[in-house]
C-alpha cells in the first residue's frame, strides 16, 4: 500500500519565501512548484528543481491566474483562450528551470473555480493536452473532481484525485473558503489521523461532521500552512508506522 504526499511550494512572494522549502522537500514525495504568475520566479523554480533532485521528488508544474497580487487566490473572469496563454506561458517557465514535469496541479482560486467552470475547466485541459504533445508523453491532472475531471477524461488525460490533509471540507467534498471558521486545520495528530483514516478507509470528516468518500491517489500539505513541516513530518510518520510507504504516482 501507498500514497503519494504532495506540497505548494517555490512559492516565494514579495521577495520572500512563504515556507520552508528545504524541510519540506525532505518530507514529501511530489512538489507543486509555483510557475511566477501567482508566486515565484526564474530563481525559485530553479533552487526547486535542485532541490527535488537532491532528494528524489517528483516535479509538478502548479500554474495560477496572472494575479501575483493576491498570490492567485481572486476569483478570476478570464477568457479560455487568454487563460490557456497563461497556462502555456507558466509551462515553459518551468520547464526552461530545468523541470522534468511529471503532472500539473492549478493553483488557489483556478484549483476551486475548475471544479463547477465547465469554460476553464476546458481551458485548462486544453493548456495540459498541447503541453503533453510537446514532451511526447502522457501529462496527468491532479484536482477535486467535478468539470475539471469530465474535461481531463474528454481529452484523454488521466486525472488524479487529492484530498487536503490541512483544509476544511464541506459536506459536499469542496473546501471550506480560507476566510471562514475551520478553512485551515492546525494539528499534527488531527492530520496524521485523516492521513491514516483516508488511505485505509477512503473517506474523510467534513467541518459538520459528515463523512465524505474520497478516493484520493495524492494527500496535500500546503507550504506554507503554519507548522507545515512539523505536521508533513507527523503525517509521514503515521503513514510509514502504518506501513503505507510514500511515493509518486507518476
Amino acid at each position: 500500500m501507498s500514497i503519494d504526499l504532495n506540497s505548494d511550494l517555490g512559492e516565494t512572494w514579495r521577495g520572500a519565501p512563504t515556507g520552508d522549502d528545504e524541510a519540506m522537500f525532505a518530507l514529501i514525495s511530489s512538489a507543486n512548484i509555483a510557475c511566477g504568475f501567482h508566486a515565484g520566479d526564474e530563481a525559485t523554480m530553479r533552487a526547486s528543481v535542485a532541490r527535488a533532485a537532491r532528494f528524489g521528488v517528483a516535479i509538478g508544474a502548479h500554474p495560477s491566474y496572472d494575479d501575483r497580487e493576491h498570490f492567485g487566490r481572486r476569483d478570476v473572469d478570464v477568457a479560455p483562450d487568454a487563460l490557456r496563454g497563461q497556462l502555456a506561458a507558466q509551462f515553459d517557465a518551468l520547464r526552461a528551470a530545468g523541470a522534468d514535469i511529471r503532472y500539473v496541479k492549478p493553483h488557489g482560486a483556478l484549483y476551486n473555480r475548475i471544479v463547477h467552470d465547465a469554460a476553464q475547466a476546458g481551458a485548462v485541459a486544453g493548456a495540459v493536452v498541447a503541453f503533453a504533445e510537446a514532451l511526447g508523453r502522457p501529462l496527468p491532472l491532479l484536482g477535486l473532481g467535478g468539470e475539471i475531471e469530465a474535461a481531463a477524461t474528454a481529452c484523454g488525460i488521466p486525472f488524479l484525485r487529492e484530498a487536503f490533509l490541512d483544509r476544511g471540507y464541506a459536506p459536499d467534498g469542496t473546501l471550506v473558503p480560507r476566510d471562514a471558521p475551520g478553512a485551515v486545520l492546525d494539528s499534527a495528530a488531527q492530520l496524521a489521523e485523516r492521513a491514516i483514516r483516508l488511505v485505509r478507509h477512503g473517506e474523510l470528516v467534513a467541518v459538520d461532521g459528515t463523512r465524505i468518500r474520497v478516493d484520493a491517489a495524492s494527500l496535500c500539505v500546503h507550504g506554507d500552512t503554519p507548522a507545515a513541516v512539523r505536521m508533513t513530518a507527523a503525517v509521514r510518520e503515521a503513514l510509514e508506522g502504518e506501513g503505507i510507504a510514500v511515493r509518486p504516482p507518476w
